[in-house]
């Protein structure tokens, strides 16, 4: 008995050797490779954007890892010339930024009022706005054209805010009123022992203490407004689109002209990359924190 004992004990350890192995080296290879297949695209974009339309047109972009004399910044400075690409850029700015900001904002005050004070109807009208999670975009164009054609701001910027700020609040605000109720209530009573108001208690327990989430919102709301083609095609100004819009005119326009539009949409990708990555450890706190609790 103590034989066998001595034999299972040994294939057992033997067993979590091997599994110790696969979630060591092995595992990290296989997702190196995962992840460089996934990039693939994006290193492509890249090379592609650095490559002069000659060479895009003789040959696939993996052609200069063994001609790196290929690799050229000319196609950048075109774009950076050309007013189409970096006035679309400027219009993203102004659209994204306060869609974003909009949304942050009223979305953390709504968020603390569903969350801790009390008024009437207060959990009807936070389940009427969980119910608007649901309404599909596309349903509100025709309407909401109409309407902004009659108060005319159909076709400008601040058109565009407006449908991304009331279709990104819901989210917003389900999101901060789920996180603040799971401050503790003792810390916001002692707030108000010391002599705080509603609107101290927000700026100076909640708001600190709900940074991971808001910069969340912040960057979810950021990278959906930026990357944003269906509304902005509908919406925005034709003379003035934003970024997405105006690459889409490009292809329509000048057909398979990969020297403007490898740049420009590399660019416009670098832009909330940048954004995700400078809030990059507040994000994971939040996404953390929510699943914590």
């Amino acid at each position: 008995m103590s034989g066998t004992g001595t034999v299972v004990k040994a294939k057992r350890s033997l067993g979590a050797r091997l599994a110790a192995g696969a979630g060591g080296g092995a595992m990290r290879v296989f997702l190196v490779v995962v992840a460089l297949f996934w990039l693939m695209p994006t290193i492509g974009l890249l090379v592609s954007s650095l490559r002069d339309p000659v060479d895009i047109n003789a040959s696939g972009w993996w052609q200069v890892f063994t001609a790196p004399a290929q690799l050229t910044t000319s196609n950048y400075a075109s774009i950076l010339r050309n007013d189409t690409i970096t006035d679309s850029l400027l219009a993203t700015v102004l659209i994204t930024v306060p869609a974003t900001v909009l949304v942050v904002v009223i979305g953390s005050l709504a968020g603390y009022a569903f969350a801790w004070m009390e008024f009437p109807g207060r959990d009807w009208w936070f389940l009427g706005v969980v119910g608007l999670l649901v309404v599909p975009v596309q349903v509100a164009l025709v309407p909401v054209s109409k309407l902004f054609g009659v108060i005319g701001i159909f076709e400008t910027t601040l058109g565009v805010v407006l449908f991304h700020v009331a279709f990104g609040l819901p989210f917003a605000i389900f999101l901060l009123r789920n996180f603040f109720a799971e401050i503790p209530r003792e810390l916001l009573e002692a707030a108000r022992l010391d002599g705080a108001g509603e609107i101290g208690l927000f700026v100076r327990v909640v708001m600190p203490l709900g940074g991971p989430a808001i910069a969340s919102l912040g960057i979810f709301q950021f990278l959906w407004v930026w990357n944003d083609m269906l509304i902005a095609l509908i919406f925005a100004n034709s003379e003035s689109p934003p970024i997405t819009v105006a690459l889409q005119q490009q292809v329509r326009q000048f057909g398979n002209n990969i020297d403007v539009l490898a740049p420009g949409a590399f660019v416009s990708m670098v832009i909330p990359l940048a954004v995700f990555f400078a809030f990059q450890r507040q994000f994971v706190s939040g996404v953390m924190a929510g699943a914590v609790k």
